[in-house]
Order: structure tokens, then C-alpha cells, then sequence
């Protein structure tokens, strides 16, 4: 089976092949698993004892950039953080840790030092044929990403698992990945009853999930599934399907206990005040997807006035809940400026050929909607995202959890590249700089439960780090593996930044020779691709 055909029947929330009748949950039906990640061969450590000397420290929790500082890692735990002296004087070489025999020191002196930053919307694989597990881990790493929430575990629970297994021994360079296994996931048949709901999710717990990614059902399949996962300790996240909505938006949903929301759906239609359903158009068909995405770009149109009775009753609501935003800006933002993702920097050296034939138009491939897009659906999705935006900003100022999600590997976004991007994204949107570190840090490990451990930088927690040269906190660009666009002093343009080291559980990862590692991969499946075309003329 074509696997853009197999995942198209395994989204009951992406596309209605499935269970269009009496939709409950998504009966996977999954494609053949990509290729698994090698041994490792790059990075090194964790080591006994490891200096970071001289960096410039952005903790995560919202406290200003500080520096000079060395820090004192011990396997893969900070074990001290000492601050050595102050901006524009010489380090005083008296406050500084001292080195023992044995001890790796590395100079860091003026780069900046934050958090590993943690992807809340991850896939590994499930979208085009032939995405390596490599490939992706690589470009993660290199973009400075540690921690991956993995929503849907497309590619199998086994297959999913054995890399979270080989993750944590660090067997593999790849991130720590938190496996949230799709609502039905690994079943011959659909959830329809309460009893099937509560097993499966008992079933799941034991094989390691660590949460369920669901779509839409029925709000009893829903309350017995989201209270068994309460039980169980596992968390939850849900895209809410247009098809399912209906029956329940983000409210309904966060009042049974699900502790995220994807994306943006099922969150307009629960501000609507003077309709229940979506006014669709009389021509609109779910499967046809520039329908679903087009019209999907004039639903918050449709939504509550900021500041409104409804708006603010809905707003406040949810804070109370504890709910989690996790808008992914990024993985929608060719509807409003498809030429700009078509052409962006990266995709000539870093995307792979099977991705960038995925991402063409094809009425078979999800994501691929562009049969005929027009300015006027452009125009309507900036409006979207301006009402959008305004959403999420409130929600966060009046103390609400976003996090930050990719979504990576449809609609033009490449691994790593689009989890930066949709840094940019929150500034737009209204975060200030730290505000959006945050986002990226702290606020996902407390989504996942791993505050105490991940997510900012304090003594006791793991060597999860970021490095890079230049301060990211004037300027996102300089995370992206191409770098910042500019002129240096000779008027002649360079490109600025990116990171220098990725360090996760200990353990260093040379960011750009990890991307030199990825460059070699896309070359390499585009000579195969040359000559597989050659073969077959002949």
C-alpha cells in the first residue's frame, strides 16, 4: 500500500476514510515503519566531570540573561553554577571552579547558554515514504531540541519504543522522546464501548506510553478513556477534529480532564456565541483538503470578540483547568504565505527528496492541499492567525501554559528549521524574547511532568543545554542551521549563528557537524534519486 494512502486511512481526524459513520477513534492502519536510527557514532560524553566555561546563562524560567558563568556538570547532572565575574572585565580567575585531573573543559566565553528545548509536536516518521529516523533526530539535535513529545507514534509501537529505549540509553543520537500513542493505536477494531476504551488504555500504560494523543469521539468514549488515563498516569492531547467537534470543542474536552490542546481546532467553536456548528460552505467535502484548510482560515472569523463575555468566560475557564496551548504556528504557515515555505532557505541543502515530492500538490497526500490556492485564501488565513495570536498572547498573560510545538514534515516544514521558526512565531504573536524561551523550556517539561528534571538551567537538573555564539534573545535567526542573513563589517553578507553544541543527558553533540551529517544524507538520496530515474529510462 502507498504509505500516504495508509496514513490517510489511519487520521480519522486528518482525512474521513475512516469511521466517517460512527466516528469514535481512529483504527490505525499503519504504513511500513522508516528506517531506524543507527548506532551512535557522534556526540561525546557524558563525561565524569565537564566545565562549561565563561557562558552567558538564559535560565528558562524568565530571569534575565547573566554572565560570565562556568558550570560544573558531573555525568549528565549540573552539580554547581558559579558566576566568574562581570561583563567587559577580565574573569577572575579565583572565583572560577577549579579543574581536576581527568576534568574535559570547554571554553565557551561569551556564548550563550539556555535550556534544551523541548518539542511538544514531534512526529518521528508517518508523513512521506522513506524519512530515516536519523534524519530527523539530527536535524532535532542540531536545532538544539533534547526533549520530543512524539503525538500518534505513526510508525508503530514497537518501532516507536525501540527508539525511546535506545534514546534513553543513548545508544542512538536522537532526543528523549515522550511517546503519546494515538487513541486506538495497535487495534484491529474500533473503540466503541467504554469497557474497549478503559482496557486499551491499561494496555497502553504497560507498553510505556506516556500519553494519548486522541481525535474525536463520542464525549462517553471520551470521559471513560481521559479518567482511565488519570488512573494511569498518562497525560493527553488532542487535535479536535472538525468532524468530531461538535460533539466536543477544547472546553468540553478540558472540563474531562485533557490536559493539551494541538493546533488551534475545536478552540474557535468553543467562543462561538450565535451558531453551533461551523458555517461551511454548501460545496464543502472534509476529503477535499484545500476545502478543509481554506475554510479552516475564516473559522476564528466566526469566533468571539477578544474581551467579550464569551471570550473571557472561556478564557478564564480553561486557566483554571490548568489546559495547555500548543498552538504550532509554524505548521500552517503556508496558507497565509505559500511562496515563503515553497522557497525558504533550507530546503535546497536540508530537505530530502521524498519530503519535497510529499509537499508538492496531490489530492492523495495530506498536507499537500495546493490545488489552487489563491490570494484571497492567503488574506484570509493572516486574518486567521492575527485572531489567533491574540488568543494564545491573552491566554499566556493571564498566566496561561503555552508550549511549543513543530509539526514537522507536512506543508513544507523541515525538522528543527520549523521548531525555530515557530520561536518567531510567538514573538509575532506577542511574547516578549523571554517569554518565549520560556515556552520552549520550562512551560513543555511542566506539560510533561518533568519539571524537576528538564527545562531550565539549576543545579540537580540534567545536562540538558543549548550554545550558540550569538545572543538568540535579540535575534531567533541566529538559531537556524543556515544561520542569520547579514553583512559583516567588510559590507560583505554572511551568514551568522547557529548552534555550536546541542548538549543532551551529558553528552556533546557538535551541532554543525551533525547538519554536515544531514547535508551528506539529502546529497546522497538525491544521487539515488538521479540514478533510480536513469535505471528505469533504460
Amino acid at each position: 500500500m502507498n504509505k500516504s494512502l495508509a496514513l490517510l486511512s489511519y487520521f480519522c481526524a486528518y482525512l474521513a476514510f475512516t469511521l466517517i459513520v460512527n466516528i469514535t477513534t481512529a483504527t490505525p492502519v499503519l504504513a511500513s515503519a522508516d528506517a531506524k536510527a543507527p548506532e551512535r557514532t557522534t556526540g561525546k560524553g557524558p563525561y565524569k566531570r565537564l566545565i562549561l566555561r565563561g557562558g552567558i546563562i538564559i535560565n528558562g524560567e524568565g530571569a534575565p540573561a547573566r554572565g560570565p558563568m562556568d558550570i560544573v556538570i558531573e555525568n549528565d547532572r549540573i552539580v554547581k553554577i558559579v558566576n566568574v565575574g562581570n561583563p567587559g572585565m577580565p574573569i577572575a580567575p579565583t572565583r572560577r571552579p577549579i579543574a581536576r585531573p581527568g576534568d574535559i573543559e570547554l571554553n565557551i566565553e561569551g556564548q550563550y547558554v539556555l535550556p534544551g528545548f523541548i518539542d511538544m509536536h514531534g512526529h518521528i516518521g508517518g508523513s512521506a515514504d522513506n524519512i530515516p529516523a536519523e534524519y530527523v533526530f539530527k536535524l532535532w539535535l542540531a536545532h538544539g531540541i533534547t526533549t520530543v513529545r512524539e503525538p500518534g507514534s505513526f510508525n508503530g509501537i514497537e518501532w516507536v519504543m525501540d527508539h525511546v529505549k535506545r534514546s534513553e540509553e543513548n545508544t542512538i543520537a536522537a532526543p528523549r522522546i515522550m511517546p503519546y500513542f494515538g487513541f486506538g493505536l495497535g487495534l484491529d477494531e474500533t473503540i466503541t464501548t467504554v469497557k474497549q476504551a478503559q482496557q486499551w488504555v491499561k494496555s497502553i500504560a504497560k507498553k510505556g506510553a506516556k500519553g494519548i494523543k486522541f481525535f474525536g469521539a463520542t464525549p462517553e468514549i471520551m470521559t471513560a478513556a481521559l479518567s482511565e488515563a488519570k488512573k494511569q498516569g498518562l497525560a493527553s492531547m488532542m487535535h479536535h477534529a472538525q468532524l468530531d467537534v461538535t460533539n466536543m470543542n477544547v472546553l468540553d474536552s478540558a472540563r474531562l480532564g485533557l490536559t493539551s490542546m494541538e493546533h488551534w481546532y475545536g478552540l474557535p467553536e468553543a467562543l462561538f456565541e450565535h451558531q453551533q456548528i461551523q458555517n461551511y460552505s454548501p460545496d464543502y467535502n472534509y476529503n477535499n483538503e484545500q476545502h478543509r484548510f481554506a475554510e479552516a482560515g475564516r473559522l476564528w472569523q466566526q469566533a468571539a470578540k477578544k474581551n467579550s463575555e464569551k471570550w473571557l468566560s472561556v478564557r478564564d475557564e480553561l486557566l483554571s483547568l490548568d489546559f495547555t496551548l500548543n498552538p504550532t504556528f509554524t505548521i500552517y504557515e503556508a496558507n497565509r504565505d505559500l511562496m515563503r515555505d515553497m522557497n525558504a532557505d533550507w530546503h535546497k541543502e536540508y530537505t530530502l527528496p521524498t519530503l519535497w515530492e510529499f509537499f508538492q500538490p496531490n489530492r492523495n497526500a495530506h498536507g499537500s492541499y495546493w490545488f489552487d490556492w489563491t490570494t484571497d485564501d492567503e488574506i484570509a488565513w493572516k486574518k486567521n492567525y492575527q485572531l489567533w495570536m491574540s488568543f494564545v498572547n491573552d491566554y499566556k498573560n493571564h498566566g496561561g501554559r503555552v508550549t511549543v510545538g513543530s509539526d514537522s514534515g507536512y506543508i513544507f516544514k523541515i525538522y528543527g528549521f520549523s521548531y525555530i521558526r515557530e520561536l518567531e512565531l510567538l514573538r509575532e504573536a506577542g511574547f516578549n524574547a523571554l517569554e518565549v524561551i520560556q515556552a520552549a523550556t520550562i512551560n513543555g517539561a511542566e506539560a510533561l511532568g518533568m519539571a524537576d528534571e528538564i527545562g531550565s538551567i539549576r543545579v540537580g537538573k540534567k545536562a540538558d543545554l543549548v550554545i550558540v555564539a550569538e545572543n538568540p534573545l535579540r535575534n531567533f535567526k541566529v538559531l537556524y542551521g543556515t544561520g542569520h542573513f547579514r553583512l559583516d563589517e567588510n559590507n560583505k553578507p554572511i551568514r551568522a549563528g547557529g548552534i555550536n553544541y546541542t548538549i543532551k543527558d551529558g553528552i556533546v553533540y557538535d551541532a554543525k557537524l551533525l547538519l554536515e551529517q544531514v547535508r551528506a544524507m539529502v546529497n546522497d538520496a538525491k544521487i539515488k534519486k538521479i540514478d533510480s530515474i536513469k535505471r528505469a529510462k533504460h
